[in-house]
């Protein structure tokens, strides 16, 4: 894949009818074609020569002006096949992927097989990707039944994209079962720059790190995408983030998130889109910039976005090879707010019970007694989440003080945490680290307990209980428990509060 973008070129088409040319004309001609021609040629005969009085053009009172796009309203209006969209405009847009899960993929199927017909097809099945991932290993009947349904549905339609799980007992047993699905999607080469991608999950919205318009709908336009392809949308201005300055070796994506979040509240971003620019955006992995772009819902965003670039281009190489086009927010495009941040003057965070805007310094929590420690999910189950907590427990060299729950997201992460190296360690890997460390063994792949589940949901909270989570939500009832206290923190703090029993700033070993 090229590591640089070409500008894109703009073609203008001429209309030969309007120019006064019929589309059967062999030759061009100084009149148009028409019947009266075809019966009487016209005389050649030059009488006279008149040179057009010249005057000076005055500017047209009436038509469009084109101004400057956002790089969410380029790609929904490429998808509307529109060369202009402004914000709160509605239009129809043509989906290029759509996601669906265990959870909300029998719903949707429903609604899809109502309104289309028990014997209809899906528009197309190879853009319909659907990957059980939330309650999965669990003895519950109605939770395996929802795998059931989805199996059925993608044999009936030949979904290309379907990967199941039938094994419970083995994960590894079935090659196709990857595991959370957001992790999934870019790790299979679903994710690319200047596509939309809809998904029924909220968390749907960490692709836009691949710069493309990802966000989460309901089953009931799922249902509508199954069978149209399209869906109407509106158009979200944006608020765009700055973040400039060099990365602390102890911050993590998942920091500056929640910094974010703290800053302009659960919902200061309701139906908008977040552009995420600046020094520090670019310096991020891939990995990093999904931490970034998953948790823009929890600040009532419709999507986040980060512009493509080497790094996402790098990312792509082996993962797609179909052909994407990036795009880019105009010079001149409207932004409803800009906010700027030096990185550099940040400290590790947590958001406190019960919201993710409840910000505070880590170091300000000091006296927070813990019962247990919670890495993974969409938001913190990724390999570089592994590789970060790895390495804070590698530089204490101690044991952790509370149990240490581990559930990587998907089956190659599973593998990264048992075959990767951590860099300094002499070549032992995070689950030889994690183990030195007394933490639970890394469980099966998938969103384990971050949503509750099932009772005998791996690490689930069934009693009240103090938990320091690399989760995205700490709602009551999140992970299980109503009375639960949940600090949402990165994998930094995590390991740092599991080694203390209490939440813990990560500098105190790093």
């Amino acid at each position: 894949m090229a590591s640089s973008a070409v500008a894109p070129t703009s073609s203008f088409l001429v209309d030969k009818k309007i120019l006064g040319f019929s589309a059967s004309c062999a030759q061009p001609s100084s009149f148009p074609c028409s019947p009266q021609l075809s019966k009487k040629r016209a005389s050649t005969k030059i009488v006279s020569v008149m040179t057009p009085q010249q005057s000076e053009r005055k500017p047209s009172a009436t038509g469009a002006v084109k101004t400057g796009m956002t790089m969410t309203e380029k790609i929904l209006a490429r998808a509307s096949e529109k060369s202009q969209l402004v914000p709160g405009e509605n239009a129809w847009v043509n989906v290029d992927i759509l996601m669906t899960h265990d959870v909300c993929g029998p719903g949707s199927i429903g609604i899809f097989k109502k309104e289309f017909g028990e014997n209809a097809k899906v528009w197309d099945r190879e853009k319909v990707v659907i990957i059980p991932d939330h309650y999965i290993f669990t003895t519950d009947e109605r939770a395996n039944r929802n795998v059931d349904i989805l199996r059925d549905f993608c044999n009936e339609q030949n979904i290309k994209y379907f990967y199941d799980i039938k094994d419970l007992g083995n994960f590894k047993a079935n090659p196709d079962y990857k595991g959370v699905c957001h992790v999934a999607l870019a790790q299979e080469g679903h994710c690319r720059p200047g596509e939309v991608l809809l998904g029924t999950d909220s968390h749907t919205c960490t692709a836009g790190a691949f710069g493309q318009f990802a966000t989460g709908i309901g089953n009931t336009d799922a249902g509508f995408v199954l069978g149209t392809g399209k869906l109407l949308l509106k158009v979200p201005p944006t608020l765009r983030f700055v973040m400039d300055g060099e990365m602390p070796n102890y911050l993590l994506a998942k920091d500056l998130i929640l910094q974010i979040i703290g800053e302009i509240s659960v919902a200061g971003a309701t139906y908008k889109a977040m552009e995420f620019v600046g020094s520090a955006v670019e310096s991020l992995t891939m990995e990093e910039r999904m931490t970034l772009c998953n948790m823009v819902v929890e600040a009532g965003g419709k999507n986040g976005v980060i512009p493509a670039d080497r790094t996402t281009y790098k990312f792509l190489e082996d993962k797609t090879s179909l052909p994407f086009e990036p795009v880019f927010s105009d010079g001149g495009a409207r932004f409803l707010k800009e906010y700027r941040f030096d990185i550099s003057k940040l400290e590790p965070l947590v958001a406190k019970p019960h919201s993710p805007d409840n910000r505070a310094l880590a170091r300000e929590c000091k006296d927070v007694k813990i019962d247990r420690v919670y890495i993974g999910s969409c938001t913190g189950g990724k390999t570089e989440d592994f590789m970060a907590a790895a390495k804070v427990f590698l530089a204490s060299g101690k044991k952790v003080k509370v149990p240490t729950f581990l559930v990587p997201a998907t089956q190659k992460v599973w593998m990264d945490v048992y075959s990767l190296p951590v860099p300094g360690s002499g070549g032992r890997t995070c689950s030889q680290i994690f183990e030195e460390a007394g933490c639970d063994t890394p469980a099966s792949p998938s969103c384990g307990a971050c949503l509750g589940g099932p009772r005998d949901t791996y690490a689930r909270m069934n009693e009240a209980q103090v938990c320091v989570s690399t989760t995205n939500r700490n709602f009551p009832g999140r992970m299980g428990h109503k009375e639960g206290q949940i600090y949402l923190a990165s994998p930094y703090t995590a390991a740092a509060s599991a080694l203390t029993g209490f939440v813990t700033d990560p500098r105190e070993f790093i």
